[in-house]
Order: C-alpha cells, then sequence, then structure tokens
C-alpha cells in the first residue's frame, strides 16, 4: 500500500520536475517527497485510530492508576502508561505536579515523565514501518526500561530536596472521576481534534527531519559516515549524544533522520543513542523541566539519561 508514495516520488521528481536521477539532488527530493507524504499519512491515520482509543484514557485516570500502587507494580505502570499516553514533556509538567501533589511518589512520577516523551504508539509504528521492527522494539523496550531504572534511582536517594517546593503544596486535583460518557460519534470527534493539535505541533520537526534526511541521504557519501562515525571509532556514542543536547525534536522528527543515519552505515547503537538523546535531554526540554526541578535535578537528570543512553549505545553496538 506504501508503494503509492514511493511513485508519487517519482513522478514528481522525474517527470513533474524533470531532475537527472543520477544527481544529488534528485535524490534528496526524492527522498523528501516520499518520506514527508509517507509520514504525514500514517500520523493521521495512526492517530485518529490510537486517539479514538485513547478517548477513554484521561489525565486523572492515568492519576488514580498510580496512586496507592505497591512500589515495583507503580513503577512498572508507570512506565507503561508514559509509552501509551499523549504527554510530550511541555504537557507532562501540569500531570508531574498533579501525580506528586497527590502523594505519589517522585521516582514513580520522574519514571512516567522520563519515559512519556521518548516512547509512543504512533512512533513505535513508524519506526517499525521506517526502519525494522527488530529496532524498534529495541528501542521502545530501552525507552521503558532507561525510565523505571532512573524512577527507582530517584527514590532511593531521596531526591525529593531538588524539586521545586509549590510542586508539593500545589493543591491536590480532585478525587471525582465522575467522566460524562462520550458517545462514538463525540470520541471520533475528540480523535479528531487530538490528531489535529498533534499535527500543528509536530509538522515542522517532520520537515526539518525529513529535509535534514533528506540532505544527508543525496549529498553525504556512506564512506563519510564510515570513517568518522562508524563501528571503529570508540567515541563516536558520546559524540552522539553531545550532538544531541542543542537540538529538539519529538520522536516523530527524528525518524527520518534515523532512517537514513543506519542506511549510511551508522551503528545501530551510536544511531539509537542520538535519537533518546534528541528527544529527552534537548536543551528547550531541560528549560521546561526547570520549571519544577531544582538545577541539581536537572544536573542529575542530565547526567543519568547521558550516562543510560551511552551505555545503550555501546551495548547495541556489540550486539547487532
Amino acid at each position: 500500500m506504501l508503494e503509492i508514495f514511493t511513485k508519487l516520488a517519482d513522478y514528481t521528481t522525474y517527470e513533474a520536475l524533470a531532475l537527472d536521477a543520477t544527481t544529488h539532488l534528485a535524490e534528496a527530493v526524492h527522498f523528501f517527497i516520499e518520506d514527508t507524504t509517507k509520514i504525514f499519512f500514517l500520523l493521521t491515520a495512526l492517530m485518529l485510530i490510537v486517539g479514538f482509543l485513547r478517548s477513554w484514557i484521561s489525565p486523572e485516570k492515568v492519576r488514580h492508576w498510580l496512586d496507592g500502587k505497591p512500589k515495583i507494580l507503580a513503577y512498572f505502570l508507570a512506565v507503561i502508561l508514559g509509552a501509551i499516553t499523549p504527554f510530550c514533556s511541555c504537557s507532562s509538567i501540569p500531570l508531574f505536579i498533579a501525580f506528586l501533589s497527590s502523594g505519589i511518589p517522585l521516582g514513580v512520577t520522574m519514571a512516567f515523565l522520563i519515559t512519556s516523551p521518548m516512547v509512543n504508539e504512533v512512533a513505535a509504528i513508524l519506526f517499525g514501518e521506517a526502519i525494522g521492527w527488530t529496532f524498534t522494539l529495541s528501542y521502545v523496550a530501552v525507552g521503558m526500561l532507561t525510565g523505571m531504572i532512573g524512577g527507582i534511582l530517584i527514590d532511593f536517594l531521596k531526591l525529593e530536596k531538588w524539586v521545586e517546593p509549590f510542586v508539593f503544596n500545589a493543591t491536590a486535583p480532585t478525587d471525582d472521576l465522575d467522566e460524562p460518557t462520550l458517545t462514538i460519534k463525540k470520541r471520533f470527534h475528540h480523535a479528531w481534534e487530538e490528531t489535529s493539535d498533534i499535527l500543528k505541533q509536530v509538522w515542522l520537526y517532520v520537515f526539518i527531519g525529513v529535509g535534514v534526511g533528506a540532505g544527508i541521504h543525496g549529498f553525504v557519501p556512506q564512506e563519510w559516515f564510515i570513517s568518522h562515525a562508524g563501528a571503529d571509532n570508540l567515541f563516536a556514542v558520546p559524540i552522539a549524544v553531545l550532538m544531541a543536547v542543542p537540538l529538539y525534536s519529538n520522536v516523530t522528527g527524528v525518524i527520518p533522520v534515523a532512517e537514513v543515519l543506519i542506511a549510511k552505515g551508522l551503528p545501530v547503537g551510536t544511531t539509537l543513542a542520538f535519537i533518546m538523546s534528541t528527544v529527552a535531554i534537548s536543551l528547550p526540554e531541560l528549560v521546561i523541566l526547570r520549571k519544577v526541578l531544582k538545577f541539581k535535578m536537572i544536573v542529575f537528570f542530565v547526567a543519568y539519561l547521558a550516562l543510560a543512553f551511552i551505555v545503550v549505545g555501546y551495548t547495541f553496538n556489540l550486539i547487532f
């Protein structure tokens, strides 16, 4: 079914624009057209389906599911819910405050906060289609494990003192879960509104991500990646993590870049470290988190995630 986007790119590039198929420009334009149309189609279709199913999951329900659970179960539920709920870092902040003001432990809350921006089911499906399911399942598992270990470590070290005091003093949200019953029509309307909102938030990142991917695909030789960032370069993984910090993209926008990096010969682990760092520890992300976390917690957060992603990168390079 997705071959239609290849044919569309063929027609636009080689017939409508009359570009020579042997040129770097034609390769880049073809990649941009094919991936942009394909990603927006899949993103819209998948978000409508997932948004409809998620109309039964509200932030209040998430909070109640975590509240009062045994600690180890709460960690597990936190990363599961972080992976399947539509809360990016900015929208997770109000939920972060609601969790802590309700008495949910900081570690459980941080496990959710770490996992939520890195993993979601729509990105997983897009990753699976673009890169392969072995990589995708590995990415999801590593993202959830990183969130769980981070939460457990924060609880063990008792780092509540590094959270801004107003968070704990905030008025706890109401326990009233008497939500109105929605009709199927209203649930689809809710799904469309959510899809529209997400498309408005991510369209620029998709264009930038595909544009970067197209440029790399068309103009950067494979030999350059192999010689500078291949498996023989011992420092490729930490460099990839450091390069990601000034950047910002949600996981959907970074998919086309990952697709090209792997196709050009960048090792899987190095690519994985770059993707996770771009999504989880970029500077804009840290500015948002500074609203609720003290500077020491930000430093701990960055150090933990950077170390985790570097370990993941080296480990996956050895395995794959």
